[in-house]
Parts: C-alpha cells; sequence; structure tokens
C-alpha cells in the first residue's frame, strides 16, 4: 500500500547536499553582503572558514588550507596543472571523477609515464599495484560509485611522489588521513551542505617545496596560480582569493561549521553518516530488489550510498528495462514528495544513490523506505 507520511525533509541529493539540520535563510543574515572580500571584515570571515575547517578536520598545523574557485573540481584541477610534470603519474579511477582526472592528466597535461589503475563500478584497483615513485591521484570516496578506500594504510610513509586526493565527498564524514595525503580537496556543497562554486585546498610541506621549485613547461590561467615571483602566494592561505568570493557561501560555510563544533565535531559527524548507511543497510537486507553496488562492506561508501538492482529484479530484465524502471522510481518519489534526486549518476549503472552524509537524519531515511518498496512495485508491476 502507499505509504502515507513522506520523510519530514526529501532531500537526498548528492551534492548539493541536504543543509545542516534546522537551518533556515535567516543563518545568512550575518554575511557581509555589498563588502569588498579584500576588507578586514570580509577577509576575516574568509580565514574563519579556513581555520574552523582545519580544527575541525584535523589538519596538521604545517598544511597550508586556502579557499579556491570553482568547487572540489577547480580545486583538484588547480593542484593538477600547478604539480604535475616532475615525475609519472599514477591515476586511480573506479567511477566518474577519477576517470575525469585519468583524461586531464593524460590527454590534455599529456604528463609522460602516466598510468592508469582502473575497476569497474563497485570495486577498487589493486591499490598494492600503485608505485609511489610516481605521483599518485585519487578519489577517496568515488561519489557515482558508492566505493571508497578503506582506509590509507596502504599510502606509504615515505615515498618519492605526492598524493592528491579528491576528498570532496568524505571529509567531515570520513576519517580522511590528511598525514598521509600532500594535496586534498573538497568543496562546502557534499557533507556540510553548502553551497556550490567555491572549493578548498590543503597543501603539505613536500607540495609547498614542489610548488617553490618545479615550474611546469605549460602556461596556468590565473586561477590556477600558487605562487608568485617562484614562492608559495601566503596571502591566498590567508583569506585572500584569488578571484571574488560569495560572502553569502562564505557566511553559510561558517553556519554549518558551527553546528559541526556545536554536534560535537569529526567524530559525532562520522558516527552520524555510519548511522545513516548502517539504516539502508538494514532495509536493504529485508528487501529482495536492491542490493549494494559496492559488493565489500569495507570499501562501502557512508556518504555516497549507491544501490543497484538485485540479481532477482534483473531477471528477465534488459539494462534498458532497469533503466526505465530506475527513472520511474525516481519520477514518481519526486512527484509524491518522498524523495529528491535519487537517481544514480548518469554514467553508473541502473539504480539509485541515497545521500547519507552527516546532515541527513536517520528518521528520514527510514521514513523513505517503505515509500521505495512502493515505487518499485509500482514500476515493475
Amino acid at each position: 500500500m502507499k505509504p502515507k507520511h513522506p520523510p519530514a525533509r526529501p532531500l537526498f541529493s548528492s551534492g548539493p547536499c541536504t543543509k545542516r539540520p534546522g537551518w533556515s535563510i535567516e543563518a545568512l543574515a550575518p554575511a557581509l553582503v555589498g563588502r569588498s572580500h579584500r576588507a578586514a571584515p570580509s577577509k576575516a570571515r574568509i580565514a574563519e572558514v579556513i581555520e574552523r575547517s582545519r580544527d575541525l578536520l584535523g589538519i596538521p598545523a604545517d598544511y597550508r588550507v586556502a579557499v579556491v574557485p570553482a568547487s572540489d573540481t577547480g580545486a583538484i584541477e588547480m593542484a593538477l596543472w600547478s604539480l604535475l610534470g616532475e615525475r609519472g603519474v599514477d591515476v586511480l579511477a573506479w567511477e566518474s571523477f577519477g576517470k575525469g582526472w585519468q583524461d586531464d592528466i593524460e590527454h590534455h597535461l599529456q604528463i609522460p609515464r602516466t598510468r592508469r589503475l582502473d575497476a569497474p563500478y563497485g570495486a577498487l584497483p589493486d591499490l598494492r599495484e600503485v608505485d609511489f615513485e610516481q605521483d599518485v591521484v585519487f578519489t577517496w570516496n568515488g561519489t557515482t560509485s558508492g566505493v571508497r578506500v578503506p582506509d590509507a594504510d596502504w599510502i606509504p610513509d615515505e615515498r618519492a611522489g605526492l598524493v592528491f586526493c579528491d576528498a570532496t565527498s568524505a571529509v567531515f564524514a570520513m576519517d580522511v588521513a590528511f598525514e598521509k595525503l600532500d594535496v586534498v580537496t573538497w568543496s562546502w556543497q557534499k557533507v556540510l551542505g553548502g553551497e556550490a562554486a567555491h572549493g578548498m585546498l590543503a597543501l603539505s610541506p613536500r607540495a609547498v617545496e614542489r610548488l617553490e621549485r618545479f615550474t611546469p613547461d605549460r602556461p596556468l590561467p590565473k586561477i590556477f596560480r600558487l605562487t608568485k615571483r617562484g614562492a608559495l602566494d601566503e596571502a591566498l592561505f590567508e583569506g585572500s582569493t584569488i578571484n571574488t568570493p560569495s560572502m553569502l557561501c562564505i557566511e553559510d560555510a561558517l553556519d554549518s561549521l558551527r553546528w559541526a563544533e556545536a554536534e560535537g565535531g569529526l567524530p559525532v559527524l562520522i558516527e552520524r553518516s555510519r548511522a545513516n548507511l548502517a539504516a539502508v543497510a538494514g532495509w536493504v537486507d529485508t528487501t529482495g530488489w536492491v542490493e549494494f553496488l559496492a559488493a565489500d562492506p569495507a570499501t562501502r561508501s557512508s556518504t555516497s550510498i549507491c544501490l543497484a538492482f538485485s540479481e532477482a529484479a534483473r531477471r528477465g530484465r534488459s539494462k534498458e528495462d532497469l533503466k526505465a524502471a530506475a527513472k520511474a522510481i525516481t519520477r514518481r518519489l519526486d512527484d509524491e514528495g518522498a524523495a529528491y534526486d535519487i537517481g544514480s549518476y548518469r554514467d553508473a549503472p541502473a539504480g539509485l544513490r541515497l545521500w547519507g552524509g552527516a546532515t541527513v537524519e536517520r528518521a528520514d531515511l527510514d521514513a523513505l523506505f517503505p515509500w521505495l518498496d512502493w515505487a518499485w512495485e509500482q514500476a515493475s508491476g
């Protein structure tokens, strides 16, 4: 039967993600709109985002952290264009964004000795094959596949190359080991539920040393430049952004960071996300038509929770039938106000994707599950 009560917040998009519980537009009232981002109060707000992020995530004190243009994509591209080329690169990919970084490095930057280490949706490459004499580029959590690295134990402390990590759907919900990484990028629009268009970049001392010693043999657009006259642009890491940021977005990021601190910090955020994954796992165990795209629980994302149709659901149905069923489910739940934006990523296998980051309430997921079962019955009947 059709359920009676939809989730209180049917917002399960994997980016931009739902705002923190209790958020309202009044949270942006203190924003310094109409002020120059170069003015001292505005610059102080930007610097506050940097320092609160550093403290909340436990970023080492000797790492530089900055707010940069163009969301996580801008942050990782800035790092790749500015730092790659001194040595070969191992690029890991098991979903769409990792494959995008592979293509950029191989075909646009044309870095010699680029190796692609791939895995299909639902799996990881063999991490034992990574060559740390090379630079290494990977995503901590595959937003479009629901597969994450289990930890950072596969990364040696002593290594010749730099390790670049796109961590945008992992930070604030997973225990990201910054001390094992040289370049880390993320955005506010994922686990913090912040607004888009702004990225963040963290650089280890080894990455800074590379920047100041190595000059790539290619022109760099202004928004990618991290150095001035051969030295790190220190002002960038103190709140003087490359281009004009939105002070509304800065205020929203601060609101999210303060909420995270009030909740109990990173351990509580991680536990909230894990509890959401546990709720989904409990439902999957009781239903016969879906399964996790990530078969191994050790590599299963707690944020971008990707679901595929089970063997029983696939039986007698073509790929086109399954894609049509997934679209019918997402459209029906959208029309009912029960769930928004839960279709799998366009390049991923047909299925569903539920965001389980820290701003999602477990009660909303629990309320969603009967609607999912109902929508499947409607779509498969």
